[in-house]
C-alpha cells in the first residue's frame, strides 16, 4: 500500500487501517524511512505489557525522570570524539 501527503503534508489513512490500528501515532524518523508506531488508550499500559514488570511500582514523573537521565549519558557519550562520525570530527 502507498499513500502521499496532501499539500499541506497531511497524510492520510483509510478508515480500514484506522479501525485496525487507531488514530494516534509515534512518528520515528529512520535514516531511510519514517514508521508510524499506533499508540494505544493507555500508552505506559502498552510498553509495560512489552517489557514485563521492570517498571512495576514506577509513576509516570519517577519514568520521565530515568528517561531524562538516560538521554543526557547517551548524549554526554556520542559528544565523545570516538564517538563521532568522520564527518563531525572533521568540523
Amino acid at each position: 500500500m502507498s499513500v502521499e501527503t496532501d499539500s499541506h503534508g497531511r497524510l492520510y489513512l483509510s478508515s480500514e487501517l484506522r479501525k485496525k490500528y487507531g488514530d494516534r501515532f509515534h512518528v520515528v524518523e529512520y535514516h531511510d524511512r519514517l514508521e508510524l508506531i499506533p499508540i494505544g488508550e493507555d500508552p505506559l499500559e502498552a510498553v509495560r505489557d512489552e517489557i514485563g514488570d521492570s517498571l512495576e511500582g514506577k509513576s509516570v514523573p519517577e519514568l520521565r525522570e530515568e528517561a531524562l537521565e538516560n538521554a543526557k549519558r547517551e548524549a554526554k557519550a556520542d559528544l565523545r570524539p570516538e564517538n563521532r562520525d568522520s564527518e563531525d570530527a572533521a568540523e
